[in-house]
């Protein structure tokens, strides 16, 4: 166990002396109380949530079930669909509009977004209706049928939708995939196709917010409510597809070769090659159709959306993975052969379910699919993710770590990641770098070089409590909702301990599974799990830009023992672990702790048993986001201190 860890840290002192003569009370600012909005507190009178961060007893979610046809037609890079979306209101609230997202908009001429992107036409709508009742667009919301704007559709539809029951919804749609220019997330870059956020999907409506009517900018990521899907796609003969969802018909699209390879891999040791090189197209790996057209039908249950990936250049990949709970999982990855160091992902990605299982719950999942495309860097879907192409080993194991971490935030746990991408990301990149540091031990994925450290302090430094699509740009959202707040996570990691730290993230996950938490949720349930109020670290990393920098101020040795002077410079406040080496090679800890800097001293002593000290250091372990360390230090030649 670290000597970093406490249970109590705004009242134990363990051996820490202050010395009122030498603390200095000083202005600085106070992290105030974290109190949830009056939209949340309504929620809990109302019995939905809770002030311990568990879900309500009157806690509810709206479901539906999609059934999709869809065919993709490289010649045109098109693809055409017919969609009936079941919808169920389980919400106590009678619902006069329906909300729907067509985030392929994001592509139509005059649309609003955030990055330049190719125009596309957006999604081009045949059919509507609510009931089997045809609906037209109208330019106002008082009539019955519907508006877009952006890429957000509001059904007027011709009857509420009362409690407790359901309402049919059908439409048709083709779009086509962008092929020129950034294309993250989805797109073709005329050999691999991966339809991402590709359907008219219902928006959620929850009980703190009702609808979320956020448009899809390209920058901040989404919200989503969970489904049972019934999938049908049709590619040309001889493509392989991969996406979520069990496949229904495996004989009728893939030949007896490829399902004895995929049997082989559900027991075998290592990763097995189920299509290679040479074994490529119709006849070989998938089977043949008169029309050069085969239907794959792919089923879904309890997942927040649906992707898939296609390309007639894939090969294939698989190995089983303990998925906990005496279950097995299969990971697969399709990947071009010209990408060399793909032919470690289906390993990478084995590893990852299992290294994630082990810290949190269960792999949910039929399977984990990583698809080799077009994107910058990588994007998550349920049991699927695509990952850039040309990257080294180490760069591809952690973005397939990355992306596989998201399976549980946010895809078990469905966050609001529009206005919260921390809540996801954040806790994403924790465990990447634990994978990383696991798995190639010579790295320090924790070593202070990274985005949050070269901003910190600085007017290109924002807070990660902000909606994600009002950060000023991609390198301020990365830094604030990625690296700071995992960084939050791992000052918790060294104050408790990584064992107290996972069972807090494997709590958030068994109370938040198929729901939606808000920020205050995770607060409460961490803190129930750790025994803690920590306000002050949600203070001072989430909602402000305030930095940590304490520095050793000096010492004094004498018969009696060593006192340490520790000078607290910034605003951000946390507990000071200080250890003394002595001559010998012994060592002595001590700690401030953060009530010391909550009632806004500047200035702390801790006393250590009498000896020789050679040296004399704040946070060796490194576990605070400390942004100068160079005056974390005294060593016995040191001749200059810091200013008091």
């Amino acid at each position: 166990m670290s000597p970093f860890v406490s249970r109590s840290l705004g009242v134990i002192v363990l051996a820490v002396l202050l010395l009122p003569s030498l603390v200095e009370a000083q202005d600085r600012p106070t992290p105030h109380p974290i109190t949830p909005p009056p939209r949340f507190q309504a929620a809990i009178e109302q019995g939905t949530r809770t002030a311990e961060g568990r879900p309500g007893p009157d806690y509810w979610t709206n479901r539906a079930r999609y059934d999709i046809e869809a065919t993709l037609s490289p010649s045109t890079n098109t693809v055409m669909g017919q969609e009936t979306i079941t919808y169920h209101n389980r919400s106590p609230d009678t619902l006069e509009t329906l909300v729907v997202h067509l985030r392929q908009n994001i592509n139509a001429k005059g649309s609003e977004r955030r990055q330049a992107l190719q125009v596309t036409g957006g999604m081009n709508l045949g059919d509507v209706s609510v009931q089997g009742q045809d609906l037209i667009e109208r330019p106002n919301r008082s009539s019955v049928g519907y508006t877009i704007e952006n890429t957000v559709m509001r059904i007027h539809p011709p009857d509420v939708v009362p409690p407790g029951t359901s309402v049919k919804l059908s439409f048709a749609w083709r779009y086509t995939l962008r092929s020129e220019g950034p294309t993250p997330r989805q797109g073709t870059n005329g050999t691999v196709y991966y339809m991402g956020y590709w359907y008219p999907q219902m928006a959620v409506y929850d009980d703190v917010q009702g609808w979320d009517t956020d448009p899809f900018l390209q920058f901040a990521e989404f919200y989503m409510d969970y489904a049972d899907y019934d999938l049908e796609l049709t590619v040309p003969e001889g493509w392989l597809v991969g996406s979520t969802g069990t496949l229904q018909n495996p004989e009728a699209v893939l030949t007896l070769q490829t399902r004895s390879r995929l049997k082989e891999a559900r027991t075998a040791d290592e990763p097995v090659s189920v299509v290679s090189a040479e074994e490529r197209g119709p006849g070989s790996a998938t089977q043949s159709d008169p029309d050069g057209m085969l239907t794959w039908h792919f089923r879904a249950e309890n997942v927040r959306d649906v992707a898939w990936g296609a390309s007639d250049q894939y090969v294939w990949d698989a190995a089983q993975a303990d998925a906990g709970n005496g279950q097995t999982t299969m990971v697969h990855s399709l990947y071009r052969p010209s990408k060399e160091s793909w032919r470690r992902a289906a390993e990478f990605g084995k590893f990852s379910v299992e290294f994630l299982t082990e810290r949190l719950t269960a792999y949910p999942y039929p399977h984990m699919t990583v698809v080799e495309g077009l994107v910058g860097g990588g994007m998550e879907y349920p049991m699927i993710t695509i990952i850039a192409s040309d990257r080294s080993e180490e760069a591809l194991f952690g973005t397939t770590l990355h992306e596989i971490a998201h399976m549980w935030y946010p895809m078990l746990v469905g966050s609001e990641e529009t206005d919260h991408i921390w809540m996801d990301e954040g806790l994403v990149t924790y465990l990447t770098r634990q994978g990383r540091l696991a798995f190639w031990n010579d790295v320090d994925p924790w070593a202070p070089t990274s985005g949050y450290f070269r901003r910190a302090g600085t007017a290109r430094e924002t807070e990660p409590m902000r909606h994600g699509d009002l950060f000023p740009d991609v390198g301020s959202l990365v830094s604030a909702s990625y690296d700071k707040t995992s960084r939050m996570l791992y000052v918790l990691h060294g104050l408790y301990g990584p064992d107290a730290l996972h069972e807090a993230l494997r709590t958030y996950v068994d109370r938040w599974t198929y729901k939606h938490p808000y920020p205050y949720d995770f607060f409460h349930t961490m803190e129930s799990v750790l025994g803690d109020d920590l306000d002050w670290l949600w203070r001072s990393m989430l909602y402000e830009t305030w930095v940590l920098d304490q520095s050793v101020a000096g010492i004094e040795e004498s018969s009696d023992g060593v006192t340490i002077r520790i000078r607290d410079e910034g605003h951000s406040m946390m507990p000071t672990p200080v250890t003394v080496t002595y001559a010998d090679g012994s060592t002595h800890t001590e700690r401030v702790p953060v009530a010391t800097w909550l009632e806004g001293h500047r200035t702390a002593t801790v006393t250590a048993p009498a000896g020789t000290v050679e040296r004399v250091e704040i946070d060796p372990d490194g576990f605070l986001p400390d942004v100068n360390r160079a005056d974390n230090t005294w060593t016995a030649n040191k001749s200059d201190w810091a200013d008091e």
